[in-house]
């Protein structure tokens, strides 16, 4: 293989597609940082079939953003705001990118670690995107840090991509699981935060 073919087979592995809304086709590219893996197509549709009430006006999270697919998608579908949260530069500074390209209002990036950024004071969002490395043990603590530090509230609608080997989840109290499939070495889940004393 050619250095010119493994640049354009690199091309095409390092893209997105937006699959609904109003950017819907767009195809945008993002740097090859190690680990960073967009939610598959297939998986996003299923994702936002799920949450196709709960999206337009809604003010989303995505926690390590990576690529920035799940919160690029939301916004193409109308939501209001989306904050987008990774450590990696290059992959926040892609995502910065394109906003402007998509003339995106609403959106922004919050560069940094997930956990530090949890840990602070939170303000209250609808939709949580959560789809952290796999095997390094981040999804306790980040629904931990999500109901301790005020990042969610009653109704919250919570997506979480894990690898599929961790079976069924153990979320926190007062979180009920809505939804729950596999694609490959993928698992994929809907929550909700409904506490019983709110």
């Amino acid at each position: 293989m050619t250095k010119t073919q493994r640049r354009a087979r690199a091309g095409a592995r390092n893209q997105l597609r937006i699959i609904g809304g109003t950017w819907r086709g767009r195809r945008l590219h993002f740097p090859d940082v190690p680990g960073l893996r967009p939610s598959a197509d297939r998986v996003r549709e299923t994702v936002f079939n799920w949450l196709q009430i709960e999206i337009p006006g809604a003010r989303c999270l995505d926690l390590f953003a990576g690529s920035g697919a799940l919160g690029l998608e939301a916004l193409s579908r109308g939501a209001s705001k989306v904050v987008f949260v990774d450590r990696d530069a290059r992959a926040g500074g892609a995502v910065r990118d394109h906003l402007k390209l998509l003339q995106a209002e609403g959106g922004m990036v919050e560069q940094g670690d997930v956990l530090a950024f949890l840990s602070g004071e939170g303000e209250p969002f609808d939709v949580v995107f959560a789809d952290p490395p796999f095997r390094q043990g981040l999804l306790e603590p980040v629904c931990r840090l999500l109901t301790e530090r005020g990042w969610i509230r009653p109704g919250t609608r919570i997506y979480l991509e894990a690898e599929q080997e961790l079976g069924t989840l153990s979320l926190p109290p007062g979180w009920q699981l809505l939804r729950s499939r596999t694609a490959g070495q993928v698992g994929y889940h809907l929550a909700v935060y409904a506490p019983a004393d709110k």
